[in-house]
């Protein structure tokens, strides 16, 4: 009957929501709705999840607005009598981000995202320059678009020097890519126009991933609405494995 698939789906829902809140930092609103029934959920299937939060925080990150949906989901329903959720195959996701400026640039000084930031290497004329990220700063401004300023370290030749840059980009939407406006150096002098070559191109290289990938989860991002700091993301994402506080992202 209607009415005990409903409860069913309440009572799934109910642990779920129980189980996401406690890994996360903190949350101002959550929702978590399971399409499932009890028997689905012991058979580990379930038809989807969605999942509705402001003000979600999970390790230094935090997040406006977020909703999202799953398409179906197998898990090891053993894992979860002992408090763990194991997906026995991979979800596709979609969801709508909205992140502010501040939350942005937070975030990109924690030590997840900079334990997360690989160090880059730039072929000019067949030598090998280093390149490592230092400090990176966005800027949501009012005409749709966005701004970065950040410094960088360049090994070049045994030398390593501090490079600032500003640069400011067109977001991606459904019909285009990300398009680099402007990129010009701010700090680093005697630098070659090889080695600032080198640097714009994997500027634009970067801005230009179709994906990025984190440990268990793929992120393709399909649309960037920017407004006066604020950014509205449509994502989609692949799991092999449901994220947690320990461990793997």
């Amino acid at each position: 009957m209607p009415e005990e698939h409903r409860l069913d789906e309440q009572i799934v829902s109910q642990v779920a929501q129980s189980r996401l809140s406690e890994e996360l930092d903190g949350a101002e609103k959550i929702d978590v709705d399971v399409q499932t029934d009890l028997l689905k959920m012991f058979q580990g299937q379930a038809d989807g999840v969605s999942v509705a939060g402001r003000g979600l925080v999970m390790r230094g990150i935090r997040v406006q607005d977020i909703k999202l949906q799953t398409d179906s989901v197998a898990i090891n329903p053993l894992s979860v009598l002992f408090g763990q959720i194991e997906l026995n195959q991979p979800v596709n996701t979609s969801a709508r981000v909205v992140l502010t400026e501040a939350d942005i640039n937070h975030a990109l000084t924690s030590e997840f995202v900079r334990s997360k930031m690989p160090n880059f290497e730039l072929n000019v004329d067949g030598e090998i320059v280093g390149l490592q990220p230092q400090e990176i700063q966005i800027h949501l401004i009012d005409n749709g678009k966005m701004a970065f300023t950040g410094k960088v370290l360049l090994t070049e030749k045994g030398k390593v020097r501090t490079v600032g840059f500003t640069a400011q980009v067109c977001p991606r939407t459904e019909h285009k890519p990300i398009i680099l406006e402007n990129f010009n150096l701010t700090q680093g002098e005697g630098i070659s126009l090889e080695v600032v070559v080198a640097l714009m191109q994997k500027v634009k290289e970067l801005v230009n991933l179709p994906y990025f990938e984190f440990d268990d989860v793929v992120l393709r991002v399909k649309n960037m609405e920017v407004q006066k700091s604020s950014m509205t993301l449509l994502v989609d994402a692949r799991l092999t494995q449901i994220p947690a506080t320990e461990g793997n992202f």
